[in-house]
């Protein structure tokens, strides 16, 4: 990650107070559209031709004693509560400049005051549309349901469903384990009970913005993936999901327990200055994010994805890996979409300053035998044999790609096929131009095509140099399949070559590309490569 600024991490940019967010009036809103919650009265704008709510609280705020605890409650206002500006996002790193790939995943203003949520509707009216719920990713530490590259008006307008965004706690906030060991009884995963308590919103209040509580889609991408999953599978979530979209879910993570948490957790106290959850609770955001920062170094294994922090198996909030929990349980009969990028580890190993160009053989085989052992050299050879001409930080990059992208989500479709239950499979095969070609199809690029709202990606790197007339076709194609999902659990549409289930005899999987089409086995060297021949 770059520089981080220290201004922004201070305060942010703010235009208003909060106390002046909630209660101005926007005296040109002439016929903006109003609901009426249990919660009180809002007053929300409208953009592209459909109403939007923004800002609206899901849960209590998690400051003072409530930081690191359990997503409570909130409760409620009096008068008309104005949702015409977006809340705050999560507290997290800031990259002065923006990044080379994303441009940013967050943007000012950040507080712990964050548990907002954003609604996207064509009225708010009886009409009882789908919706979809999209969860954001970022490695636990970064990103926003507010940025606009999540708007939900392409998908309101174009699909005619409501769609819902949200900011839950990330990086310490939300990822900090603090359990007995470090005298704190509450459990972990904070993050996981303010998705749950934004889904419980959904289910209590979207009737009221048009939505159907009886037909929700949650869907994610990467760390907002993992979430999805684990909201799926979860006890406390069921009825309250009914179909899942996962976009590069690193299922390959191994997540810890505990015990596994309590170094992490001791280093990132040390960082801070303090000893104890009780000072740690009076500690002032910003020095938090700042210990968020010094951990990359130290959390960071060479050829590995790099994160200071995970979701943890505590055994209360978070019983199993959410991957298990789609094979089995009340997840098993759910609709799901999975997907991945071709070259996904391009994101953070293939531009120059992110330390692989140089990489040797040498390292490389020593990385791949952290998983094959003794065969490294022959699976070196096999990656070698895909990509002609490819270099030592080709074959790590592929390697990464298919650990913890491609091959776990061919053990979850290959198991659900198994079993009879519905999965669709997809790879997004377009390389981008930009960096002269380095990033190929990386992690994140298909984000644009399925929301269809490339004005909103101007300030986007990875986008540079795509032609408009293959990206338009493109996006046509992804945008409308996902709007399809949402609407009956099937994303074939009719500009859409058919796309089959992903079944164990034909394992068919979309390609999206230039040109759109179907494949049987699309990924069968990654599949053979890892999960064996007999699969």
């Amino acid at each position: 990650m770059g520089r981080a600024s220290t201004q922004a991490l201070q305060s942010g940019p703010r235009a208003r107070t909060m106390k002046e967010r909630r209660t101005m009036t926007d005296r040109s809103a002439v016929g903006a559209p109003f609901v009426d919650l249990p919660a009180g009265r809002m007053r929300g704008g409208t953009e592209g031709g459909v109403a939007v709510f923004k800002g609206v609280p899901y849960a209590a705020p998690p400051v003072g004693e409530l930081r690191w605890r359990p997503a409570q409650p909130h409760a409620g206002w009096t008068g008309v509560r104005e949702a015409v500006e977006f809340g705050p996002s999560a507290p997290q790193p800031f990259i002065e400049g923006g990044d080379p790939v994303l441009g940013g995943h967050g943007f000012p203003p950040f507080d712990d005051d964050c548990l907002t949520l954003n609604v996207w509707t064509p009225a708010a009216d009886d009409a009882r549309r789908p919706v979809m719920v999209w969860i954001h990713g970022g490695g636990f530490v970064s990103g926003s349901g507010s940025l606009p590259y999540y708007s939900g008006e392409t998908f309101a307008r174009d699909g005619d469903i409501v769609v819902v965004t949200l900011n839950y706690r990330l990086g310490p906030l939300g990822y900090l384990y603090l359990g007995p060991g470090h005298g704190e009884p509450e459990p972990g995963n904070f993050w996981l009970t303010d998705q749950l308590a934004a889904l419980r919103w959904v289910h209590e209040n979207i009737a009221h913005f048009g939505g159907d509580p009886d037909n929700v889609t949650v869907a994610g991408q990467s760390g907002g993936a993992l979430s999805t999953a684990a909201l799926a599978g979860h006890p406390a979530a069921q009825g309250l999901v009914h179909r899942i979209i996962l976009q590069s879910p690193p299922f390959g993570l191994a997540l810890p327990d505990p015990a596994g948490c309590a170094e992490r957790t001791d280093m990132f106290l040390k960082a801070v200055g303090v000893s104890d959850v009780e000072a740690l609770r009076q500690v002032p955001w910003q020095r938090l994010v700042g210990a968020t920062m010094a951990l990359f170094g130290p959390c960071a294994r060479w050829g590995y994805w790099p994160t200071p922090f995970l979701p943890v198996i505590d055994g209360i909030t978070l019983s199993r890996h959410p991957v298990e929990t789609l094979l089995c349980d009340g997840a098993a009969d759910m609709d799901v979409m999975i997907g991945w990028t071709r070259d996904e580890a391009n994101f953070h190993f293939a531009l120059p300053g992110a330390g692989y160009e140089s990489a040797t053989r040498r390292q490389v085989l020593d990385r791949i035998a952290d998983t094959f052992g003794d065969g490294a050299p022959e699976v070196y050879a096999a990656y070698e044999r895909t990509r002609p001409g490819s270099r030592p930080v080709d074959v790590l990059m592929d390697l990464v790609s298919d650990e913890l992208f491609r091959v776990p989500a061919l053990q979850l479709a290959e198991g659900r096929a198994e079993m009879g239950r519905p999965v669709w499979a997809y790879q997004f095969d377009f390389a981008t131009p930009a960096h002269q070609g380095r990033l190929g199809a990386a992690h994140c690029l298909e984000l644009p095509f399925v929301f269809g709202n490339f004005d909103n990606w101007s300030g986007a790197p990875f986008l540079e140099g795509v032609e408009s007339g293959v990206r338009q076709g493109l996006a046509r194609s992804m945008h409308q399949a996902w709007i399809s999902f949402v609407r009956d659990g099937r994303p074939d549409h009719p500009g859409l070559p058919q796309w089959p289930p992903y079944e164990a005899g034909s394992r068919s999987t979309m390609r999206f590309d230039s040109v759109v089409s179907a494949m049987d086995d699309l990924a069968g060297h990654s599949r053979l490569l890892h999960l064996g021949a007999s699969r």
